[in-house]
């Protein structure tokens, strides 16, 4: 059952009789890390191909509902100068974010100093031009791989709750300025969804578990220390249609 935490730390509702607290899309968005065409290591780049569709239908169904959704694909915004959700994104008056909170962050439970990679021979560069073709850019949606954007975005927009989903779960969807680690730090609440995120591990390495349960020890690493983490299909039944 999705937790009540996540409406009343966002300020959008309060659990009623032990039911699941809706949750308002107009004060929802929904950041897509780094969801990239195409990546340097093998395993990596497949597993995408299987996740985007899945991104893509919840991004959709979120939409419907009326929450706003951001496509951010770190070092692509060339590829996207001319789009129109990119040039709106441009064109909110930026906010300046407050000083950060400063929080301790403990060390991951998986070891990924060699990059992570569990297909051998592959050498980190960078592979990927732009987002994933089978995850849809609308119209309405904006595009920015910057966390000042994305936090004015927000401030326009009156959202209190970002739902993060995309790659990499120990990498970017904890450290880019437009994920986790610094929207928790600026004072935006976050939710993870914990089914549309894959982590760069090698079984080879350090705590020597599946690529599976590596993923899904960093999910609880990020719901014991950083914010909520749920499924897709119960965050879409307590968002208002």
């Amino acid at each position: 059952m999705l937790r009540f935490e996540i409406a009343l730390l966002a300020g959008l509702a309060l659990p009623l009789a032990g039911q699941p607290a809706p949750l308002d899309p107009a004060r929802t968005a929904l950041v897509l890390c780094d969801v990239w065409d195409d990546h340097w290591c093998r395993g990596a780049a497949q597993r995408v191909g299987v996740l985007a569709p899945k991104i893509d239908a919840f991004a959709a169904a979120a939409r419907q509902r009326g929450v706003l959704v951001i496509h951010a694909p770190s070092d692509t915004m060339d590829f996207y100068k001319d789009a129109p959700q990119r040039r709106a994104m441009l064109a909110i008056p930026q906010v300046a974010p407050p000083a950060p909170v400063e929080i301790t962050s403990p060390p991951l439970p998986i070891d990924d100093s060699d990059g992570g990679c569990d297909t051998p021979g592959d050498k980190s560069h960078r592979a990927w031009s732009r987002q994933h073709p089978a995850v849809r850019i609308a119209e309405g949606d904006l595009i920015s791989d910057q966390g000042a954007e994305v936090y004015s975005a927000l401030q326009a927009r009156g959202v209190k709750l970002l739902l993060v989903a995309g790659v990499h779960t120990n990498m970017c969807i904890l450290n880019r300025t437009f994920a986790i680690k610094q929207m928790t730090k600026w004072g935006v609440r976050c939710v993870l969804v914990r089914d549309l995120t894959d982590a760069m591990y090698d079984p080879q390495d350090r705590p020597f578990v599946s690529h599976d349960r590596g993923t899904e020890l960093v999910i609880e690493h990020i719901a014991k220390y950083w914010c909520p983490v749920e499924r897709s299909a119960d965050l879409l039944r307590v968002l208002s249609k």
